[in-house]
């Protein structure tokens, strides 16, 4: 959003007027005095005007070793939720970057900055998603070729992208995908009617699960892990 548009929004002023207090160095963005009037801002920038704070909001990203059983909601009436794990006072202003499921473990990302967990999440940029999976039976190169196709799921109407299966042994594989569809990877695995029996997420892109965390363990993500996610 321009800083005009803020300032108008923020206050009584005048257009003219807010374009006065901006010649005048009267606006400060992150504490560095801003003249142009279409200067970009988020709804993280600390603004003040003439000595007034109108702005001031803290991005959190936080990783968290989610553990079964844990579901990956803001509220449950059942269940412990992903949020009741992080023991902060700004705990009720994260949402949830990319859902797992009630039965699935590892890495969650939770965050308050809206537009950073969109493109972490969001298929069109690419951002593969690494799980560990133990199936109850064996799996073989019919699936790795099968995944890299790409599937057709016919509830939603859709083509899913190609996903890249590394075999481990028989019952455990390394499953790489870019989308993140309801029960995706178990119902990947269901063509071939085996069963998904073990779930972990171990990174989405360049973040990876701290292997420090233990389970329901958490800790605010670094600036490098942050920044790898484009804004």
């Amino acid at each position: 959003m321009p800083l005009k548009k803020f300032l108008k929004a923020h206050t009584l002023y005048s257009k003219k007027h807010i374009r006065q207090l901006l010649e005048l160095g009267k606006v400060l963005v992150a504490g560095y005095v801003v003249i142009d009037g279409n200067f970009d801002i988020n709804e993280f920038s600390h603004i003040v005007c003439e000595d007034k704070l109108l702005q001031q909001k803290t991005a959190y990203y936080i990783m968290l070793n989610k553990p079964i059983g844990v579901v990956s909601a803001t509220t449950d009436k059942q269940h412990k939720t992903v949020i009741d794990c992080i023991n902060e006072d700004y705990a009720k202003q994260l949402h949830i970057a990319g859902r797992l499921d009630l039965n699935t473990s590892g890495l969650m990302i939770l965050t308050n900055d809206g537009k950073w967990s969109r493109n972490l999440t969001q298929p069109k940029n690419q951002i593969g998603k690494v799980y560990e999976v133990q199936t109850q039976q064996k799996v073989t190169q019919e699936y790795v070729d099968y995944f890299a196709k790409g599937l057709f799921f016919e509830y939603e109407q859709v083509q899913i992208q190609p996903a890249k299966l590394i075999l481990i042994d028989d019952f455990n594989s390394q499953l790489t995908i870019f989308e993140g569809r309801y029960h995706q990877v178990k119902r990947m695995f269901a063509r071939f009617d085996n069963k998904v029996v073990k779930l972990h997420r171990q990174s989405m892109g360049a973040i990876q699960l701290d292997n420090n965390l233990v389970a329901g363990a958490y800790r605010a993500l670094t600036a490098k892990e942050i920044a790898s996610v484009n804004t």
